[in-house]
């Protein structure tokens, strides 16, 4: 049960959390997935419950150790939460390490993919293991003592490391020398003629008595730890929020520690050396069965086998888009919607903002950037617009989780190019997706406006599936307008035409919307988020549905809302999808066919967060083909029964799980190649 009673309204947000992670997991369990795709979906198991440690576990604990052991949560205490989500990711990590060794590693082994332990080895290997240990990874290391003149070493966040227990021949005295995997080296080193790999940590430890030379290494054991990697930065805190940022980066990397991560079988005094030295008590330690981070088994799932993952699927260019007409002749007959990845960002996005650097008529380009790929054409497409002399803005969030540092050397680079660089708003994170084109059009200015439920970012947009919308609706420019003095000046603007800004007003403006369709008695509301979290919120839609509105909510992730509990829910269900591509985009429809409808799409999530502690956006999408296009993505999400999780009232997700029922991203997929295949034979 997720919830610490089936009574209580919300259910627990880390809970519902860790749930997510089950449906993921679930994934590398279906047969019918590709092999490296199960394995990359064990990978992507290990890497979602670094994040919860880092972030969702960290605030937990600095409020127990704060003294805050009352503090509730939908009716659990936060020790007892603590407690809860140690018992469910134990068993979440057993089932995964369970998966990989009974499943997905014989599999692998049968096809010549094979991942090798030392005593495996055959003496051909070994030879060859031999000169690879000299040759790259034996300078690399660096054996710490721990004795009265050396402390114990600081460890990083999410490196891997050895324990060693080393004896002096001579007196028999035991010492503890900590050595770090190298990060900069491959985990799985590659035997030659494909013969398998053998983790980094194995071949170390082989060779290990050679980094101890007159010692006798006793023991020699694998560890790993997550450190609190959250932050805030207050507008108190700091004039300077670059500066700032590179000092809490610093910071965070010392975070108290969060969990060890150690062999089922460690040396029970190893264990308790590191425990002592690294001021941890029992509940931060987990025992794994196998190979430590499987986080790392990415390697494999990228392994050049085209037969063992999923079809490529290249995107189309979105129908309406040529060669021939410009965007801006597009845009201007009426409103364009995009749906990636099914989509070409490439041909869309990516090509309206570099259409918009050489048009010699566009005077300036207004840009946000939260994350983007690491060679990202439209950053060089911003350069190109400052080298031809165009105004040319970038609003760059620097404190966008775990992207920070990339984000500070792209900002820099961007003010070293001639573009005008802001750093956001201290106190708030700039997450809404706008580009803003300025454009001399006879004798006027015209505003052409592309906004996106996902980031700027090329690589992210293959996987990530996202709805963007191209307009030139003059209010909507002017609200972007509006909204970018605000975002780089002094403007003090609370209020827009049509565009519905965070944190000034989406709060309120969803709760109206709620409100008003819970009058009409037979209401109807869907709803596709990431996450929902959000208590005043969940209480309007409970309101809405003891009123006698339906409520279809498509929810990835987190969601503390219990659906279909009488008297309280029974009108709203909640399903999340979960397959080939990561569902995220946000789409909210209002209304019923006799009376119409309203469609909005956004950068927000209903949390907390993104309604309070961020600057998002959320935009009507008023054209009748565009919304059609959405109506089209919410059907099919509602008919979906292939990849489809049904939320019950206890917190669980039951799969609806039809082998041959509508599979959405499938779908989706030959509903591109047709609108492409029908566009091409006008």
């Amino acid at each position: 049960m997720t919830a610490a009673g089936s009574d209580h309204p919300l259910l627990v947000r880390e809970l519902s959390q860790l749930e997510f992670v089950r449906r993921v997991l679930a994934q590398a369990e279906r047969e019918r997935t590709p092999l490296l795709e199960r394995v990359r979906y064990i990978a992507i198991v290990s890497e979602l419950i670094d994040e919860i440690y880092q972030v969702r576990v960290a605030e937990l604990e600095e409020k127990v150790d704060a003294g805050f052991e009352g503090l509730h949560r939908a009716g659990m205490s936060a020790p007892e939460l603590l407690d809860r989500i140690r018992s469910v990711v134990s068993e979440i990590c057993e089932q995964q390490s369970r998966v990989f060794r009974a499943e997905l590693q014989p599999a692998l082994d049968r096809l010549g993919i094979h991942i090798l332990l030392w005593d495996a080895l055959d003496e051909t290997d070994r030879a060859y293991l031999h000169r690879v240990f000299h040759d790259q990874v034996y300078p690399v290391l660096t054996p710490l003592a721990v004795d009265p003149a050396h402390p114990f070493p600081y460890i990083s966040n999410l490196s891997m490391n050895l324990a060693v227990m080393v004896k002096e021949t001579e007196t028999g005295v035991q010492r503890f020398a900590r050595v770090k995997v190298p990060p900069i080296l491959p985990r799985l080193i590659e035997l030659p003629a494909q013969r398998g790999f053998v983790p980094l940590e194995q071949l170390i430890s082989a060779y290990i008595y050679e980094l101890f030379p007159g010692m006798h290494v006793s023991k020699c054991h694998p560890f790993r730890l997550t450190r609190n990697t959250d932050y805030e930065l207050a507008e108190f805190e700091t004039n300077d929020l670059l500066a700032a940022l590179k000092s809490e980066i610093g910071r965070r990397r010392r975070g108290q520690v969060m969990r060890l991560e150690v062999e089922r079988d460690i040396d029970p005094d190893v264990l308790d050396l590191l425990m002592r030295e690294l001021e941890i008590k029992d509940r931060h330690v987990y025992r794994i069965a196998g190979l430590l981070d499987l986080g790392s088994l990415t390697t494999l799932a990228d392994l050049d086998r085209p037969e063992l993952r999923w079809k490529p699927f290249p995107p189309v260019v979105p129908a309406g888009l040529s060669a021939e007409r410009s965007f801006f002749d597009l845009i201007s007959e009426r409103d364009l919607i995009v749906h990636h990845p099914y989509e070409s960002f490439a041909a869309s996005t990516a090509e309206f903002v570099r259409e918009a650097a050489h048009d010699p008529q566009v005077l300036g380009i207004k840009q946000t950037l939260y994350r983007t790929s690491s060679d990202s054409s439209i950053v060089r497409s911003l350069v190109t617009a400052a080298d031809l002399g165009k105004q040319v803005v970038a609003l760059v969030e620097l404190k966008a989780r775990f992207d920070e540092e990339r984000n500070i050397e792209r900002a820099l680079a961007l003010e070293e190019a001639g573009v005008h660089v802001v750093y956001g708003l201290v106190g708030l994170k700039t997450h809404a997706k706008l580009c803003l084109v300025v454009r001399q059009e006879e004798g006027r200015l015209a505003r052409y406006v592309h906004t996106s439920t996902g980031n700027y970012n090329e690589k992210t947009a293959r996987m990530y599936e996202d709805v963007g919308l191209f307009t030139k609706d003059p209010q909507i420019g002017a609200d972007v307008s509006d909204l970018f003095n605000h975002m780089t000046g002094y403007s003090k603007q609370k209020s827009y035409r049509k565009l519905v800004v965070a944190p000034t007003e989406l709060r309120d403006h969803f709760l109206e919307l709620v409100r008003r369709e819970s009058e009409y008695g037979d209401g109807h509301i869907v709803a596709k988020l990431n996450g929902l979290v959000d208590e005043r919120m969940i209480n309007a839609l409970y309101e809405a549905s003891q009123a006698g509105t339906r409520i279809d909510l498509i929810v990835r992730g987190v969601c503390s809302l219990r659906p279909g509990v009488s008297g309280l829910s029974e009108n709203i269900t909640v399903r999340s999808i979960v397959g080939r591509f990561l569902e995220h985009s946000r789409i909210l429809r209002l209304g019923r066919p006799e009376r119409g409808f309203l469609y909005y799409i956004g950068s927000a999530d209903l949390m907390p967060r993104n309604l309070d502690r961020r600057v998002e956006a959320l935009f009507p999408v008023e054209d009748p083909e565009a919304q059609r296009r959405l109506e089209e993505i919410l059907d099919l999400c509602r008919a979906d029964d292939h990849l489809s999780w049904v939320l019950q009232p206890d917190g669980t997700y039951e799969p609806r799980g039809q082998k041959r029922g509508l599979d959405l991203h499938q779908a989706l997929m030959d509903l591109a190649l047709e609108r492409s295949r029908t566009a091409r034979n006008r």
